[in-house]
């Protein structure tokens, strides 16, 4: 495939990316913490029975701009993640070869994008998700042209195409009440406001890191 156009601010976001996350010196908890729920508390390590999951944020190139996909989920009953924002990504299956395969592969299931179209550019953090005991692998991936989306109607409502670069704009961290599925108030929960959609939870923290790694020091 051809390289995209991107606009000169995005093709070098692009190009520092590929080279940190070569590095694989992450900023770590410190950076997910930022953007963690309240009610979280600390883990240190997870526990010996923690089930595994992958995740993958998918950057690609649309209308010159480099966007970052996000999922919002279906609400079946009694499903403590409905309706929720996320990464695509999912549970590790026993033929999976990584945990890489894991992710890449949620996500031609969730939304169709065929694996071979994404190069893996690196991973972030590990992280624990006490709510549901995952400890989940974050990847990141790049697909060179727009994918088309085809949607696993029964786990993905939609998809959420957010141009990356608003989430290094100075209003896109904000702080407020969040709700969840059983109608509990959360006070005061970091989440990030990118044009009419709100992202807050794992995701919001997986995000947290990967804008700290690429924010200039």
């Amino acid at each position: 495939m051809n390289e995209p156009s991107l606009i000169p601010e995005d093709g070098q976001l692009l190009n520092q990316l590929r080279l940190r996350l070569a590095t694989g010196n992450l900023p770590g908890t410190s950076a997910q913490r930022t953007m963690a729920p309240p009610m979280r508390g600390e883990y240190v390590d997870p526990p010996a029975n923690a089930r595994r999951a992958s995740v993958l944020a998918l950057i690609y190139p649309f209308q010159d701009r480099l966007h970052l996909l996000y999922i919002q989920r279906t609400s079946p009953k009694r499903d403590r993640h409905a309706g929720q924002i996320s990464f695509p990504g999912g549970s590790v299956d026993p033929g999976d070869r990584d945990a890489a395969h894991t992710a890449l592969r949620e996500l031609e299931e969730e939304v169709g994008v065929p694996q071979s179209d994404v190069e893996i550019l690196g991973a972030l953090s590990q992280l624990y998700i006490p709510v549901s005991n995952f400890l989940v692998d974050p990847f990141v991936g790049w697909c060179n042209q727009q994918p088309e989306f085809i949607l696993q109607e029964s786990e993905v409502a939609r998809v959420l195409k957010l141009p990356f670069a608003d989430f290094f704009t100075p209003d896109a961290r904000r702080s407020g009440p969040r709700e969840l599925v059983n109608g509990v108030i959360l006070p005061n929960t970091p989440y990030w406001a990118i044009g009419p959609e709100q992202i807050w939870g794992a995701t919001a923290m997986i995000t947290g890191e990967l804008v700290a790694f690429m924010t200039p020091e």
